[in-house]
């Protein structure tokens, strides 16, 4: 959890990323199993929807590599989806039955909207390699702080085992993927994981604007 170089910085949550669908319009069978899925021909022409921040997508280069990922976002785009705009709304246009499927949800946004789904239509798939963002938070003890020890018992007990109980419970399910025994941790095991870890996290606003771009959105002149 702690930074590699510099020490004073902890990440003490993490993120997957899964896809969420309505399975009362999707059937489990056509439900993607790969990220490539995707691309096959009944899945084009407005039957998926692709976030315009593409937090999923570009958290697939640590595994994947940079030219493969662009590859893929240019591959998608051509599939014609419907491109949406904030986890949270279009996993509830999905709850909803507007739309059956979407390519990159938060775990923990769509485990929380099906605690509330009175109806049993969200569920959620992982497909490998898991995009975690193994820094979803990453907090830091400055030089000049008045209570450094202080703020470094707070991150110990943020770390422990207790204090990953009460991320889990209340953030919730973001506790650490390094955390043995949080959710994370429990719903990757034995999985291919895409990390974005601290060598990957200071690029991903470079990566998610080079997907971006690989989406071929139009560009205003001026």
């Amino acid at each position: 959890m702690i930074h590699p170089v510099e020490r004073n910085i902890v990440g003490y949550t993490s993120t997957i990323q899964v896809i969420s669908y309505n399975k009362k319009l999707l059937s489990e069978n056509i439900v993607p199993n790969q990220w490539e899925d995707f691309l096959k021909p009944e899945f084009k022409g407005r039957k998926f929807v692709v976030d315009t921040r593409p937090y999923a997508i570009a958290a697939l280069v640590p595994a994947w590599g940079l030219e493969k990922t662009l590859d893929f976002s240019r591959k998608i785009a051509a599939q014609q989806p419907v491109w949406g705009s904030s986890v949270t709304r279009i996993t509830a246009a999905i709850l909803a039955g507007e739309y059956s499927l979407h390519l990159g949800s938060n775990f923990n946004s769509v485990k929380r909207a099906i605690s509330k789904d009175a109806t049993g239509s969200l569920s959620y798939r992982i497909i490998e390699p898991v995009p975690t963002r193994m820094v979803a938070r990453g907090d830091a003890i400055l030089p000049q702080a008045d209570h450094p020890y202080a703020a470094l018992l707070w991150f110990e007990f943020l770390a422990s085992a207790e204090g990953q109980e009460i991320l889990d419970k209340y953030e919730p399910f973001k506790a650490s993927v390094f955390t043995p025994g949080s959710v994370a941790e429990q719903i990757t095991r034995g999985k291919k994981l895409s990390a974005v870890d601290w060598q990957h996290y200071t690029k991903t606003q470079e990566h998610q604007g080079k997907v971006i771009e690989a989406f071929g959105f139009p560009k205003a002149d001026r």
